[in-house]
């Protein structure tokens, strides 16, 4: 027996202009038109096109934070470098927001979790907010364990004190009755998109709040087809994501690892920062790449040397392909971490990132028959937990029982 789908609602999800945010939603997303209901999606111009692939109606506003190929350099180095941009664009896009809703009201907010005005939007409009992680969540015990030291030193700052009580009076401006940690860190229900074996202190998270559902990947058809050469008996990609990608020295040193591999296929890609020139000469077994279809790739390596992010950490996890981790920044290095204790990856930092002890980490990992078997099983986890299908049902959940009534009634 199916479960009855609620009568079509006007679902509106918000993000940022990053592909690491927005990507995680679009399958999610797509399943709910699909579902006959009308989604909306706030995004600036740059991810219009995309989210329209869906078959969802962009709602453009205008950003001020950096845009995806912008250096990472843009955010700055420091805790408050990071998050006063968001905040400001969060108070200036509030009135364009508001703006375009007006008069189109939805039944029902999602938003990333980087999102400030939907869960503003949503108080101002009585719906139901649901916030969409792309990555890990609060456990209890989070506040003690990571965010109160994190912040402890920039808290006592004159930026740091300006920076909370410019969050504080906007979210008492628009009625919002919480402080900015709890608004910012704590939302009242959150679909988690990432697997369960990759959050940290998984058996403190509140299930009440938070429901992992997995990887919502889609097939990626439409990113196009990749082909393993005639005679490459293994393949490894290379891969720091979207963001993170301007690192020539690196990639020299992942050609000179694999260059005179013998029966071994390269497939690395540089990003939009990096010229191949800058690498040297290529071998024949090594293929560069601006841009690859990464999960086309993954379903055929036999290893991949990651960033760690929390998509490209669930992709090799999904295609039970053995990963090398070298995190960039932010939630990448506990996210080696947790792969590493999980035993299917190998953590190797940056600055300890050499040919030799690349190659020696991929070889080992490669041929490892135990790496294999929890690889299997952790894909055959991420498979129970439903991932998309499940994502949809449980947002149809948080569709308000009135307004279906009164939409059958009219």
């Amino acid at each position: 027996m199916t479960t009855p789908h609620p009568a079509p609602a006007h679902i509106a999800m918000f993000s940022i202009a990053a592909h690491g945010h927005v990507n995680p939603s679009l399958e999610v997303i797509r399943e709910l038109v699909a579902r006959g209901h009308r989604v909306t999606y706030a995004i600036p111009p740059v991810f219009a096109d995309k989210v329209a692939e869906t078959g969802a109606e962009p709602k453009p506003w205008t950003s001020t934070l950096p845009s995806p190929d912008d250096d990472p350099s843009a955010w700055g180095s420091t805790l408050l470098d990071n998050v006063e941009p968001f905040l400001a664009d969060a108070v200036q896009a509030l009135p364009q927001l508001i703006q375009a809703y007006e008069g189109d009201e939805p039944d029902l907010v999602l938003h990333d979790i980087t999102s400030y005005p939907a869960r503003v939007l949503a108080h101002r409009w009585g719906v139901p907010a649901v916030s969409l992680s792309p990555n890990l969540v609060a456990w209890e015990g989070y506040e003690e364990e990571v965010a109160e030291p994190m912040w402890a030193e920039p808290r006592k700052t004159e930026r740091g004190q300006a920076y909370y009580a410019r969050f504080q009076a906007w979210l008492d401006e628009n009625g919002v009755g919480l402080d900015p940690d709890s608004f910012s860190g704590r939302p009242a229900r959150s679909l988690v998109l990432i697997p369960k074996a990759l959050q940290p202190n998984a058996d403190r998270v509140d299930e009440s709040v938070y429901t992992f559902v997995g990887a919502c990947q889609g097939d990626r058809a439409a990113q196009g087809e990749w082909r393993r050469p005639d005679g490459a008996e293994r393949v490894a990609l290379v891969s720091l994501g979207s963001a993170f990608t301007k690192q020539p020295a690196f990639y020299r040193e992942c050609v000179k690892a694999f260059g005179a591999l013998p029966g071994w296929h390269l497939v690395l890609q540089v990003g939009k920062h990096v010229d191949p020139a800058e690498l040297g000469v290529i071998p024949a077994n090594v293929e560069v790449r601006d841009w690859v279809p990464q999960l086309a790739i993954l379903k055929q390596a036999d290893v991949f040397v990651t960033h760690a992010g929390a998509g490209g950490s669930q992709e090799g996890m999904a295609t039970a392909t053995p990963m090398i981790c070298v995190p960039q920044a932010v939630d990448q290095f506990g996210n080696a971490d947790v792969l590493q204790s999980l035993g299917v990856a190998r953590h190797l930092p940056m600055e300890e990132v050499t040919a030799d002890t690349l190659r020696a980490a991929v070889l080992a990992i490669a041929d490892d028959p135990e790496v294999a078997r929890k690889l299997k099983a952790l894909q055959a986890e991420m498979a129970a937990e439903g991932g998309t299908s499940r994502a949809a049902d449980l947002i149809e959940a948080e569709i308000p029982e009135g307004r279906d009534k009164a939409r059958q009634g009219a």
